[in-house]
């Protein structure tokens, strides 16, 4: 399944390394592959001075951390996404968190699924009848379900 991460995965993977969600990212592929755009690494070397400050990592581990979380993660150009993916997507989140706009398009063009923390942001999207959301809870499942059963997983 190909999955967009929300930066804020990719937030709570960093600071918490034992967590559900860094099993997900960081645990073995289970036919799961994680996308996002450069937005991504932005938005981490922003908040980089909070990571740190929250999660009580040295220079040299915040560096390991986060170089671990994004390796699991293919960078794509948003440059690829056709404008009118991205029209749409503009669409669907300047109301909500037009921050995520880059996000939901590379879903979009993808066919992926967006992986996000924020429930206003999931909430807001499937009011608008797209559906191409997952929360950490869901795709747990979906993972742990898949591995119970091998018709599921089977041809992938």
């Amino acid at each position: 399944m190909r999955v967009v991460v929300d930066t804020n995965i990719a937030f709570s993977a960093i600071l918490n390394t034992n967590s559900r969600i860094a099993g997900i990212l960081l645990g073995p592929s289970r036919n799961l592959n994680f996308y996002a755009t450069g937005h991504l690494l932005s938005e981490l070397e922003e908040h980089r001075e909070k990571l740190m400050k929250l999660s009580g990592y040295s220079v040299a581990e915040m560096d390991m951390v986060t170089q671990l979380v994004i390796s699991r993660i293919r960078l794509i150009d948003v440059r690829l996404i056709p404008k009118k993916q991205y029209a749409k997507a503009f669409d669907l989140t300047h109301d909500i968190d037009v921050d995520d706009t880059e996000f939901v398009a590379l879903a979009e063009h993808a066919k992926a699924m967006f992986w996000s923390g924020d429930r206003r942001l999931v909430n807001g999207l499937r009011k608008k009848g797209w559906t191409r959301c997952i929360t950490t809870d869901e795709l747990f499942k979906r993972v742990t379900d898949t591995g119970r059963n091998p018709k599921k997983s089977s041809g992938d």
